[in-house]
């Protein structure tokens, strides 16, 4: 009998079985200090719950499975009738079930419903992101569906619902419902104005017939879309549901599915319209003002995906460097790689708290949060979701070789990272957002200032950076040339407050030492060696 060639040893256990939620400090502490303490016990209790089902062994192995089963596209049936249908893998659907029954498309009318919401969807993107777009997409719709209070009354009920009903079939006959959006064509992109979907109008009013085609359509799966098409009096939004009120189907012709870098669960389709019924939401010709309030809650939950996706990396990086052992000790205990998790650690946590910063915002309503999320939202999707790529390979490089292999997950991470700069408008389209902001509310900047001079006077390196911050926007001249530099300062200077204010003291100076006062250098791992890094470390480890 031949011997063994090596035992196995010095190897991490799997990060399973364990609390997404409560072994979060960043995030639990951030729910707890926007939360009305009434429903301190009914909300932790809940979130926590969905932690324990995203820690589970169980919901991570649903997680591969949807990443490893992409969907296919079926045009038409066996008989060769066109039936346009997505199938997906099982895993799928009992992630999706899992994410609307946790209340991930309901938060319009509960107490501090967007606030817990956010909390949910950070913990839930951190078992497979591709899920979270129809999540989103059917969240965000509820806005733009109350310029109608027609509409609304008849789609919200089925859109906040905490039931997944999967079967295509009329609305009106199912618990749930899920919408997906049609925004862009080939020739356009971002420029959804040079759109040349038409819309013709039909016998009965409010209603239309489209012609023209989408080149990215999200969740081709869902029971409506909202579509921006030309009408007679210009740009307009539509509600295009799936199957008709009769059981027929909609023309919804689904060319292809993208083959893409990550997000690979969830199906993105071209899709072309000819003869295809809709209904008009909002009136004619000022579709974008339709959707502005759709467009802020996805680009909010951008900022809340890639928070989550960077805290699972940190998350999956620190649990590694507490288990491996190299050169005598615990790995991080080395110097060296507590400095890299560290300095991952609080960009992790600084997406966290700015992210719930601004779900509580949506809660409040008042006139002074809504005008610093007009400036807020724009500069933290600019900056969260560019600072999620790199803290993932950083991750990834902490595991090592391991680290780049399918297994550890990490891979998956690194694909996905990138996604939420692109989506809902890339880095540009934010950033002169902003400016637009600036240049034509002033009262957003005032908001702003107000917020973030809450922390004026407890650090140094904050208040330079606020005075730096306003001289820059002294002088306006070229702005647009700058614009992502002016995005990039308000995002960390906004985190800064915060952290400042909310944060450990050693999580807030070296976020302050190296993000606001220069003293660090341009890759993860560059924090000054005077600051308490191993506390910084411990916090941001979960405890399984």
């Amino acid at each position: 009998m031949a011997g063994s060639t090596h035992s196995v040893n010095n190897q991490v256990p799997p990060l399973v079985g364990y609390d997404v939620f409560s072994a979060d400090r960043a995030l639990t502490a951030a729910v707890e200090r926007h939360l009305d303490p009434g429903l301190r016990d009914e909300v932790l209790g809940e979130l926590s719950a969905l932690g324990r089902t995203s820690g589970s062994a169980q919901v991570q192995e649903w997680g591969a499975q949807a990443n490893e089963n992409p969907p296919r596209l079926r045009t038409h049936d066996r008989y060769g009738h066109r039936i346009d249908e997505v199938e997906f893998h099982p895993s799928w659907h009992r992630l999706l079930g899992k994410g609307v029954s946790a209340g991930l498309t309901a938060a319009w009318d509960r107490p501090a419903g967007h606030l817990r919401r956010a909390a949910a969807f950070l913990v839930w993107t951190q078992v497979e992101a591709g899920n979270g777009c129809p999540l989103s997409m059917t969240h965000a719709a509820v806005p733009a569906l109350r310029t109608d209070p027609d509409l609304a009354a008849e789609w919200e009920p089925r859109l906040t619902s905490m039931v997944y009903d999967r079967e295509l079939r009329p609305a009106h006959l199912k618990a749930g419902a899920l919408f997906g959006m049609g925004m862009t064509e080939k020739q356009g992109g971002s420029d959804v104005r040079a759109n040349t979907t038409s819309a013709r109008p039909l016998a009965e009013d409010g209603t239309y017939e489209l012609t023209g085609h989408k080149w990215f359509c999200s969740a081709p799966m869902s029971d409506g879309f909202l579509v921006l098409a030309q009408a007679p009096g210009g740009l307009t939004c539509f509600l295009v549901p799936r199957v008709l009120a009769d059981g027929t189907r909609n023309v919804f012709l689904l060319q292809r599915l993208k083959d893409k870098l990550g997000n690979r669960s969830n199906a993105s389709a071209e899709v072309e319209f000819d003869g295809t019924w809709a209904r008009r939401v909002g009136e004619e010709g000022r579709g974008v003002r339709t959707i502005i309030e759709m467009v802020a809650a996805t680009r909010l939950d951008c900022v809340l995906g890639s928070a989550g996706l960077m805290r699972q990396a940190v998350a999956q990086a620190v649990h590694h460097c507490a288990y491996r052992e190299v050169f005598g000790g615990k790995l991080v205990d080395k110097p060296l790689m507590r400095n890299v998790l560290a300095d991952l650690a609080i960009e992790s946590e600084a997406a966290t708290t700015l992210a719930l910063r601004l779900a509580a915002a949506c809660d409040d309503g008042g006139e002074q949060e809504r005008a610093l999320l007009r400036i807020a939202v724009p500069a933290a999707k600019y900056w969260v979701t560019k600072r999620c790529p790199p803290v993932a390979v950083e991750a990834a490089e902490c595991l090592g070789g391991n680290g780049y292999v399918e297994e550890s997950g990490l891979p998956r991470l690194v694909r996905e990272s990138p996604l939420n700069s692109i989506w809902e408008g890339a880095g540009n389209v934010q950033a002169l957002d902003v400016l637009r902001a600036l240049q034509r509310e002033p009262g957003a900047f005032d908001a702003y200032l107000r917020e973030v001079g809450q922390a004026r006077g407890a650090d140094h390196r904050l208040d330079a950076a606020i005075k730096n911050l306003l001289t820059e926007l002294a002088d306006l001249e070229g702005v647009e040339g700058r614009a992502r530099r002016l995005a990039e300062r308000l995002a960390l200077v906004l985190q800064g407050s915060l952290l400042v204010r909310f944060a450990p003291p050693q999580v807030a100076d070296a976020f302050c030492a190296a993000r606001l006062g220069g003293d660090g250098g341009a890759a993860f791992g560059t924090l000054p060696p005077s600051l308490d890094l191993a506390s910084v470390v411990e916090r941001a480890r979960p405890v399984a």
